[in-house]
Formats: C-alpha cells, structure tokens, sequence
C-alpha cells in the first residue's frame, strides 16, 4: 500500500442518503446482496459472508475492501438512509460467489447494531465496486512479508495467505496478530494450522489482558525484542523485510516511528520503501 492513499475503517459508520430522480419519491436504497453465513466467535466478533444477488462479487485483489450497507432507521419526513462501512475481504480472490468478512460489533455504530441482529437469508447492501492499495503489488517477490495486527486488521492477511500460499510469493510470511483476550484471536485454527504445516509461514498471536500459554504483550514486544529472531530464524532485517502494519492507529504509528529509526523506510508512490500501513478505528 502506498501511505499517501491511507485508508481510514472508521468505527463512526457512516451513513449515505438515497438519491432521488428527478420528479419522482425518494428511492428506498436497493439491498442488492444477502447474508448467507455467519459465524459468531464470541458476542462482539463475528465471520460474515455476504453473496450478491446478480452474479459474483466485484473482482478484487488481496488487502483490498468492500462496503457493505444497512438500511438506517429513517427519521419523519426523511429519505431513508444507508449505513455504510468498509471491510476488507478476508475470502480469496478466486472464489467470488460471496465475500467473507471479519467483523467487530461497533456498538455506537450505525451498521453493525442492525448486523448483529441480522440472520442468515437478510438483506444488505455491497457496493459493486472495490477499493484500496494496501497490497502485495508493489512488494517483490521473495522477501519476508512480516504481517502486523491489532483486532479485526487482520482482514487483508487472511486473503493473502489464502491467495499467494504455495505459489513462491515470499520466503517467510508472518503473521503477528496482538488482541486483549484469547477469544479475539480470530481464525486461530486457519493459521495454526498453516503455520504447522508450512515452514515458511509462522503465526505469533500475543495477548495483553489474560495469561494464556502463547505470547503476552504488545506487538511491539513480539517485533522489537529478542522474540522475533527467535520464533522466525532470521533478524527483522530492512534489506530482507517488508512490514505491513494494519489496525489500532496508535499501534500503526508507534510501530512506524520505531522501523523508521531502525532503517526501514515509510511505503510511498513515488517514493518505494518496505513500511505499509493501513488504520483501522
């Protein structure tokens, strides 16, 4: 991703009102899509998949992001409204009869109140066109991709892994996902699974605010210490590294600050450097 394009996943969940033609009442918005599986991890974390009604969904490239949209309650005499948010897309690219995404209940929000009350069979809103660079494009091949999330910015690895595994992408994929409590640790059992079974790709979750046998602590702590070399078999190097850095926006800057001062350099259009970053809040 290029850091001058930066993506913002706001927790304020916007809402958009429903053009009007001319002459004519206002438009209820079309709910084009359905909520087809859901899988709820714990009563504030969520897997959703959402299927457009008209063929597959909008192609798209690992890390990039849908909007998904909720009808919001309208107020007297006012055109009713869409609750829009984006999420990036968790399935791979090549399987596009629905997209899977990984979703946190905001509970002031405007969107996902309505969507922890949906079933499977609702009706939403997927916007038919995709958005964002926080990608692999501009990244060559053959480095160590060293993954970096807090909660729910674990979205776009997923689709990575699921993508580029088994076709010589990179010499090493990490993945350092920080969250609060163990039920947080989203996709778990994909990644353990994979870690195990690919020498090339290593999953170190870290855990802030419950003893559990794994990492505790900060991403910071895993990254930034001894930790790292030590799981993964190679320094955390900028001639063989690039980072991603995806979620919690005060982790996305501390971390930034901290590879700047050990010789990494900040991602840019016209200026290529081995720091990506996209916040999520």
């Amino acid at each position: 991703m290029k850091t001058t394009d930066l993506h913002h996943h706001t927790a304020s969940e916007s809402s958009a009102v429903a053009e009007d033609l001319p002459g004519t009442k206002p438009l209820t918005p079309q709910l084009n899509a359905m909520l087809v599986g859901r899988q709820d991890l714990h009563p504030e974390l969520s897997i959703v998949r959402v299927r457009p009604d008209q063929g597959p969904a909008p192609p798209f490239r690992p890390g990039q992001f849908v909007t998904v949209g909720l009808l919001d309650a309208p107020a007297e005499h006012s055109p009713p409204k869409l609750a829009l948010r984006p999420y990036s897309v968790t399935s791979a690219p090549d399987k596009r009869e629905d997209v899977e995404l990984y979703v946190n209940l905001v509970r002031e929000g405007a969107l996902t109140p309505r969507l922890w009350t949906l079933h499977e069979g609702g009706r939403l809103y997927l916007k038919p066109t995709v958005g964002g660079t926080f990608t692999l494009d501009e990244v060559p091949n053959g480095k160590d991709l060293v993954m970096v999330a807090t909660g729910t910015g674990l979205e776009p690895y997923i689709s990575m892994l699921r993508h580029f595994r088994d076709k010589d992408r990179w010499r090493k994929f990490v993945i350092i996902h920080g969250v609060r409590n163990v039920a947080d640790l989203g996709y778990r059992g994909e990644l353990e699974a994979a870690a195990r079974t690919d020498a090339n790709v290593f999953y170190l979750p870290t855990v802030t605010r419950e003893g559990w046998p794994g990492l505790q602590g900060r991403v910071q702590d895993v990254l930034f210490t001894g930790l790292y070399a030590q799981c993964v078999g190679a320094p955390l190097s900028p001639e063989q590294c690039h980072i991603f850095l995806c979620g919690n926006p005060v982790m996305v800057e501390t971390v930034e600050s901290e590879l700047v001062a050990r010789g990494f350099r900040k991602h840019k259009r016209r200026e290529p450097g081995n720091v990506h970053k996209e916040a999520y809040w």
